[in-house]
């Protein structure tokens, strides 16, 4: 009482697979793809194409199919849609110091400086070590103070590229840092 035998066209239950039997052993199937390549399946992932499925009597490996000069039929190849790539947004790391700290009262901007080109080499470091390959650090409009320290702050590291972030949604405000992967 076997689910398969030896010819029938199956397809894959878990994979864009279809085949025909060539081999069957051990509660294993051996197929044989549309692509012309040999795939092993357990019988527990197969299902009957029956659109497809002619059946031959005989039973033993492929040796067996082939003495009896039975020709495998060539299916046409199916069109599979490939999924674009998705474009990952960049990290943004938002510099504005309401954004960093609950209540700025009493702080100096040498205080607030500090606090935001920390935050900005804590958020640097992470990205390299998690191999992010592009960040936008928005420090906002004012004298330029801080775009020149977080310029100064990434000449430091070697493999980064930084340049104007994008004008349309950042506007002047804000710095696109690449990371290099191979450096």
């Amino acid at each position: 009482m076997d689910k398969f035998k030896i010819g029938d066209f199956v397809m894959a239950l878990d994979d864009d697979l279809q085949g025909q039997i060539i081999r069957i052993l051990k509660g294993k199937c051996t197929l044989l793809s549309d692509d012309g390549f040999e795939v092993v399946y357990g019988v527990n992932e197969l299902v009957l194409d029956r659109s497809k499925s002619e059946s031959l009597d005989f039973s033993g490996d492929f040796s067996a199919l082939a003495s009896q000069n039975t020709e495998f039929k060539k299916q046409p190849k199916q069109r599979t849609s490939i999924k674009k790539e998705k474009k990952v947004p960049p990290m943004e790391v938002d510099l504005h110091i309401h954004k960093l700290v609950k209540n700025q009262k009493g702080m100096t901007n040498y205080d607030m400086l500090t606090i935001q080109l920390d935050t900005a080499k804590r958020q640097l470091e992470f990205a390299i070590s998690k191999r992010i390959p592009k960040m936008v650090f928005i420090h906002g409009v004012g004298q330029g103070v801080l775009r020149s320290e977080l310029e100064y702050l990434f000449r430091k590291y070697d493999g980064i590229r930084y340049e104007d972030g994008d004008y349309k949604k950042y506007g002047v405000g804000a710095l696109a840092v690449y990371i290099l992967q191979n450096y």
